[in-house]
């Protein structure tokens, strides 16, 4: 099998993960081939190229040619410009989440990759942690869910809010878990060390009944990402820092008994979820099938992302 060429745009903190995994996979099976890092930090592109022995380039478009798929790392206002040039030149694209800085930018890379007939896929990356294994057929008309993704701000920096930054990932997973977009949108939020929204709360109601409140922030001391899911039956609880997913499930006691509740831990083999999406991306690409996570759930995914941005209230003055 002819290996897949792969070109990484963007060598920052994100851009030299994917590197590896490129190399990582292609030591493995021989599936794949790291063709180039391009930055527009020269120094940076040619660090990272180095520790992968590959050529590196200040213009992506100089890494084209020798392409099949590019991985798409840079930052979010820069990420039409680049995937769309991408997509011109003939490559399926893995793009960062999100997918792109507004709608109509997301609505454009769509259009554009459905015209030409390329994969588009969007990091979401966990929707390839362990935890999520078999969750999704386990759901049945979920009542409320509760998210919190906590952590302190990143040493990568960030060119977005904590919105779109973390509590995307977790709008996104309930949105396919529940099968549909909110229908009412409450928000809260404060800047602290940006002059973005660093912490913010989120109250979505659904048209099918669910409810989800969501919490992220970018600026608490103790990491946690975690959800809770609770239906009529059963109630889940997915710790994706930990890979671990427990179940409990009401079971009818003896005759005239109160109902008990049995816990479930299922065991699941912990997974290098980048790996596991790197290879979603090139078994997509492959077999022309759309991948895991498609462009037009990132899109819906921002979409609602966006309303809980524009729900929350402006800061009267400055903390």
């Amino acid at each position: 099998m002819t290996p897949l060429r792969i070109a990484v745009i963007g060598a920052g903190h994100m851009g030299r993960f994917h590197a590896a995994k490129v190399e990582a996979l292609a030591r493995s099976d021989g599936g794949v081939a790291l063709v180039g890092i391009a930055d527009v930090d020269a120094e940076r592109a040619a660090s990272v190229a180095a520790e992968a022995a590959v050529p590196h380039a200040t213009r992506a478009a100089d890494l084209f040619p020798g392409a099949d798929a590019a991985i798409v790392a840079v930052p979010t206002i820069a990420h039409l410009a680049v995937v769309r040039e991408a997509l011109r030149a003939g490559l399926d694209v893995l793009v960062e989440k999100p997918i792109a800085a507004t709608v109509e930018e997301a609505e454009t890379l769509l259009d554009l990759a459905r015209t030409l007939g390329r994969v588009l896929q969007v990091g979401h990356l966990e929707n390839f942690n362990s935890a999520m294994r078999g969750l999704p057929d386990r759901i049945r008309r979920p009542r409320f869910v509760e998210a919190h993704r906590l952590g302190p701000f990143p040493e990568r920096g960030t060119d977005v809010d904590v919105v779109r930054d973390l509590m995307i990932h977790d709008l996104e997973i309930i949105q396919q878990l529940v099968g549909e977009e909110p229908e009412r949108v409450e928000a809260i939020g404060v800047p602290v060390l940006t002059d973005c929204v660093d912490i913010a709360n989120a109250r979505v109601a659904f048209p099918g009944g669910c409810v989800a409140n969501l919490t992220a922030s970018r600026v608490s001391p103790t990491p946690m990402r975690k959800i809770r899911i609770f239906q009529a039956n059963a109630y889940f609880s997915i710790d994706f820092i930990e890979q671990r997913l427990v179940i409990f499930r009401r079971e009818r006691g003896a005759p005239g008994a109160r109902p008990e509740i049995r816990m479930e831990k299922l065991a699941m083999d912990r997974e290098d979820a980048l790996l596991a999406q790197l290879r979603d991306f090139v078994d997509a690409v492959r077999t022309r099938r759309a991948p895991r996570v498609s462009g037009e759930r990132a899109l819906s995914a921002l979409r609602t992302a966006l309303r809980v941005i524009d729900a929350i209230p402006p800061i009267d003055e400055p903390l």
